[in-house]
């Protein structure tokens, strides 16, 4: 059964989420920092298009990686050793998760409406929320953004102007965060791209598991802080 919301901060276990649509969990509540924290600690993440209410989700299996398990074909590490583009991370939040709704707007629609992007930017602004921003020259071409948790971070979307750049964000994010003790990456749903970087999925209950350890856990002092990235 669906689970209807009100303004205490709370959600029902994952485990309760429906099978059709997979994983919807419940409707209701708001995007507040504090109720976005609560969602991400449980293994829930917000997900609905403008004309919708709010809804809550917790998908099973669970699209995730290790960061030292992503798939590096050749014409991406030769991308990346070429270094034709600037990397950079939490220097350009704001304009990420921005060309992140608008490229979806103008394509199938998009679940970042402008009430998502204002709640993430808070999030950015209180230090959970963190973005990988891929340049060429002063111009953003690629980029993603997501929520830290301990040695988890949550990927929430990304973007791509340039061939293979989302890739490469997603390449930086990963050797980055795997520096700083990061050990894994959420990746919410599988989808072709995302299978082709080595994503698996595991079964929410796994997923549920790990996510309540690696909360726990703290990275390296210094990995968010903003800056230029090397691969």
């Amino acid at each position: 059964m669906l689970t209807l919301l009100d303004n205490k901060l709370w959600f029902p276990h994952p485990d309760k989420a429906l099978q059709d649509p997979n994983g919807l969990l419940a409707i209701g509540g708001n995007l507040s920092p504090d109720r976005l924290l609560l969602a991400y600690s449980m293994g829930i993440f917000p997900w609905f298009e403008e004309d919708q209410p709010l809804l809550w989700w917790s998908p099973d299996p669970r699209a995730v990686i290790a960061p030292d398990d992503l798939h590096v074909s050749r014409s991406l590490a030769k991308l990346a050793k070429r270094a034709p583009y600037r990397l950079t991370i939490n220097t350009a939040f704001a304009e990420v998760i921005r060309h992140c709704r608008q490229l979806r707007e103008h394509k199938e629609g998009t679940w970042i409406t402008r009430d998502i992007e204002a709640a993430y930017c808070q999030l950015h602004q209180a230090g959970h929320a963190h973005s990988i921003e891929v340049w060429q020259g002063d111009t953003l071409v690629a980029g993603l953004y997501g929520i830290n948790l301990g040695q988890l971070f949550c990927g929430e979307s990304m973007f791509h102007l340039v061939d293979n750049g989302s890739k490469l964000a997603m390449l930086a994010l990963c050797r980055h965060f795997s520096r700083y003790g990061g050990t894994l990456v959420d990746c919410q749903l599988p989808n072709p791209h995302l299978m082709s970087l080595g994503v698996r999925t595991w079964h929410r209950s796994d997923f549920l598991s790990k996510l309540q350890a690696l909360q726990r856990l703290p990275l390296r002092e210094g990995c968010w802080q903003p800056g230029e990235l090397t691969l």
